[in-house]
């Protein structure tokens, strides 16, 4: 299968927490991170998820939220991914703002050149990336 999402994210499922609609799926990467993904119920028995299982977090790069430092800043996000600005391509409208996080997984954003101004962003800079959990899709083979 190929996707138009840039963000695809192996990891193993490590916790499954059924609510009366919505799950909450949290997935170990492969980079060492985790991440959190709100699904329905359905979603969750379609795919047969199981913790311990392998898995995909699948991210838009239009979807995150990047900023310089978020580590202690108080979010509605579940997910935020740290790392380094890797790389920075500037276009007519938006910029695309890839970030390494530990272990080398690359996660791609795409912002307003506005913002990627006013964050003054360099390659070799730390930077954050927040991610709702109800924007995290998850696929399976």
């Amino acid at each position: 299968m190929k996707l138009s999402a840039r963000n695809v994210l192996p990891g193993t499922v490590t916790k499954i927490c059924k609510g009366a609609v919505n799950a909450e799926v949290q997935l170990s990467l492969k980079s060492g991170d985790n991440v959190v993904s709100i699904i329905t119920n359905a979603s969750v028995d379609s795919l047969g998820l199981k913790e311990g299982q392998n898995a995909w977090a699948i991210i838009k790069a239009s979807w995150p939220i990047l900023g310089k430092d978020l580590h202690n800043v108080k979010l509605s996000a579940r997910n935020i991914f740290c790392g380094t600005v890797a790389k920075l391509v500037p276009g007519a409208v938006n910029t695309e703002v890839s970030l390494k996080l530990s272990q080398g997984t690359i996660l791609t954003a795409i912002i307003t050149n506005e913002s990627a101004h006013s964050l003054g962003f360099k390659e070799g800079d730390h930077a954050c990336a927040a991610v709702k959990a109800s924007s995290v899709i998850l696929g399976v083979e």
